[in-house]
């Protein structure tokens, strides 16, 4: 018998803490079973489900293929620039704010304060955010860029916040006793260690976003998304399938090109 069957035969038998979680589970899943309901799901069910598949494999490809400001390619471009600029706009205002939140650059109780206003722009979700800045700004573009930039901050500064409590202090000390200034200190003892890192963290909240200013538009925030839900509400299938599609294949090119860069930042 070799070093690791006797291993393996040695580790401890714990077969009462396996049966007591499986119970629970299974119990977990039978109770989650009583919110399905199909008592509901008649003919006329089957055949909107139906139909919606048969416009999404049968899109309307005028609609697809259209280029005027009506069109899935003008409508795909107004969602990247909703994400795009609520990315950067976030991102930017999302720094300090990391700085402020890190426990080895500021005190405990300017950390602690600063936190707590993080976790509380996280709770709330984007299209909460999205029908307040409707009612402020009004519909259009410009109420999901303020949104995109909102929700973009929460995120981004714990992240940001993680890096920069990993910083390398010990190159700022090596700095200090060469009697660099702070400017020095920032420029090329900070600056280097953090640039990857955000920017890499921003390309996938840029990635995140670009769902969301999606779903934005059903509000009446700019994007895809109100006419999506307009050709839904009309029954209109194909013009759904033609939305979708138009979606699908950008969210999956944004993800293989973001993918690809993160990959490179990361390693340098």
């Amino acid at each position: 018998m070799n070093a690791v069957e006797k291993q393996m035969l040695a580790e401890p038998k714990n077969y009462k803490y396996l049966f007591s979680v499986s119970i629970i589970l299974c119990i977990l899943f039978i109770w989650s079973l009583s919110t399905v309901e199909l008592r509901q799901l008649d003919s006329s069910g089957l055949i909107i489900a139906s139909n919606i598949i048969l416009g999404i494999l049968n899109p309307d490809l005028e609609l697809l293929f259209n280029f005027t400001s009506s069109g899935v390619a003008y409508l795909l471009i107004e969602t990247i620039a909703i994400a795009f600029l609520g990315t950067i706009i976030g991102s930017i205002l999302a720094i300090p704010l990391a700085f402020l939140s890190a426990s080895n650059i500021v005190p405990a109780p300017i950390s602690s304060v600063t936190k707590i206003l993080l976790i509380m722009i996280r709770t709330v979700p984007a299209i909460v955010y999205g029908l307040m800045f409707i009612r402020v700004t009004g519909p259009g573009p410009f109420a999901g860029v303020l949104t995109m930039s909102l929700t973009s901050i929460g995120m981004l500064s714990k992240l940001y916040a993680d890096t920069v409590e990993d910083l390398d202090t010990s190159v700022l000390e090596s700095m200090s006793s060469i009697g660099c200034t702070t400017f020095e200190k920032i420029r090329f003892g900070i600056i280097p260690q953090l640039f990857a890192m955000f920017l890499s963290i921003m390309i996938y909240r840029f990635d995140m976003n670009l769902r969301d200013a999606a779903v934005l538009g059903l509000v009446g925030a700019g994007g895809i998304g109100a006419p999506l839900i307009f050709a839904m509400n009309s029954y209109r299938w194909q013009e759904v399938g033609s939305i979708l599609i138009g979606l699908v294949v950008l969210i999956l090119l944004v993800e293989i090109i973001s993918n690809k860069l993160r990959t490179r930042l990361v390693r340098g």
